[in-house]
C-alpha cells in the first residue's frame, strides 16, 4: 500500500476458525499487505504468537462506534472474514476499500467482495487459503502451516483429558466412558490432568472429582491464555470443540473424538493429530443438539480411543 496506513485485518472470532485462518494470516503478513489486526481481547495473546503486528482489541461490550474510533479512519483498506462488529466498524470508519468473502450477509458491508469457494468436502483451512490466493498471495510455504514456536517441551507420559465441548452437548462423549478411559490410562502409567472449559456443563470438573487424587484439574479459561499449558502435555484427548484446535496449534498431539461434525472439514490442523469417530448413518449432522439418540457418541467405545493411542 502506497498511502495512508495500509490495510487493517479483522480476525475470526471463533477459536476453531481462528486456528484454521493462521496459515492464511501468516501468508498475508509475509506479503506485507496487512499492517494491523483487529480481534477480540481474549484472543490477543494467541495472535501475538502468530505475528508481531499492532493489534486493536474489542470486548463483547464494545459498540461499533467505539471500535471505529479505536481503529481510526486513516486506513487505505480493510479485510474481514465474517460479518461482525469489526466489519461494521470498518464501514463506520469510512475505510474506502473494504475486502472480504462474497458472502450474502457480509457483501453489503464490502466495497470489494472476492469469491472464495468453500465446500464441506475439503478442509475449512482451504476457505482462507483460497481467499488469500484470490488476492494474489502465495500460500505454499511450509512454515505457514507449522504449530506455534513456544519453546515449551512436553512432559513424557502426560495426558490431558477434555470431556466437555463448547460446540454443544451432541459433541460430548458419555462421562462414564471418559472415566473408563482414564482408569485404563492410569493403569498404563500415564499422568492425567482433566481440563474444564467454558460452555461444557462442568464435565471436566465432574470427571476430575470422580478421579480424585489420581488426576489434576486444569481450568482452561480463557483459552487464549492456555496455550503455554497445553504445550506441556504429551497427548491431549478431547471432545470435538475449541480446545483441541488450540492444543494442536500449541504443538501438542491431539486425539479428537468426533460425533456430529465432519472431520474431513473441521479436524484440527497437523499431521500428528488423530480423529476417532464411530460411523453412523445420520452423521455428519453438524447439530449442537442431537435430534435422535446420540448414537454417534454412545456407540463410540473406549477400546476405539485406546487403539488410537497405540
Amino acid at each position: 500500500m502506497s498511502q495512508g496506513k495500509g490495510m487493517v485485518m479483522a480476525l475470526p472470532e471463533r477459536w476453531d476458525e481462528a486456528c484454521f485462518a493462521v496459515p492464511a494470516v501468516r501468508a498475508l503478513v509475509r506479503s506485507c499487505i496487512v499492517s494491523a489486526l483487529v480481534c477480540q481481547d481474549g484472543q490477543e495473546s494467541f495472535w501475538k504468537t502468530v505475528c508481531n503486528l499492532p493489534c486493536f482489541t474489542f470486548s463483547l461490550r464494545t459498540s461499533v462506534g467505539e471500535l471505529s474510533k479505536i481503529i481510526g479512519n486513516d486506513w487505505e483498506a480493510s479485510l474481514v472474514w465474517e460479518e461482525g462488529i469489526a466489519a461494521k466498524a470498518f464501514v463506520k470508519a469510512k475505510i474506502p476499500r473494504r475486502l472480504g468473502p462474497s458472502d450474502v450477509r457480509l457483501k453489503k458491508l464490502l466495497t470489494h467482495p472476492l469469491q472464495a469457494l468453500d465446500s464441506p468436502t475439503e478442509h475449512r483451512v482451504r476457505f482462507y487459503l483460497n481467499f488469500v490466493e484470490e488476492m494474489g498471495v502465495s500460500v505454499t510455504q511450509p512454515e505457514f502451516f507449522v504449530p506455534a514456536s513456544l519453546g515449551i517441551p512436553a512432559k513424557p507420559k502426560t495426558v490431558l483429558l477434555c470431556p466437555g465441548s463448547d460446540f454443544g452437548i451432541s459433541h460430548e462423549w458419555p462421562l462414564d466412558r471418559w472415566q473408563m478411559l482414564a482408569i485404563s490410562l492410569l493403569e498404563k502409567g500415564y499422568h492425567l490432568t482433566v481440563a474444564g472449559s467454558v460452555g461444557s456443563r462442568d464435565l471436566g470438573k465432574i470427571l476430575s472429582t470422580r478421579l480424585g487424587d489420581d488426576a489434576e484439574f486444569f481450568h482452561a479459561s480463557p483459552l487464549g491464555a492456555a496455550l503455554s499449558t497445553l504445550a506441556t502435555f504429551h497427548l491431549i484427548i478431547s471432545a470435538d470443540g475449541s480446545l483441541p484446535h488450540l492444543a494442536a496449534y500449541s504443538g501438542g498431539t491431539c486425539i479428537t473424538l468426533f460425533g456430529p461434525n465432519d472431520p474431513n472439514w473441521k479436524r484440527p490442523l497437523g499431521k500428528q493429530n488423530i480423529v476417532v469417530k464411530h460411523h453412523v448413518e445420520c452423521a455428519p449432522c453438524l447439530s449442537p443438539k442431537c435430534q435422535m439418540d446420540h448414537r454417534c457418541q454412545n456407540e463410540l467405545q473406549v477400546s476405539d480411543v485406546l487403539n488410537a493411542i497405540g
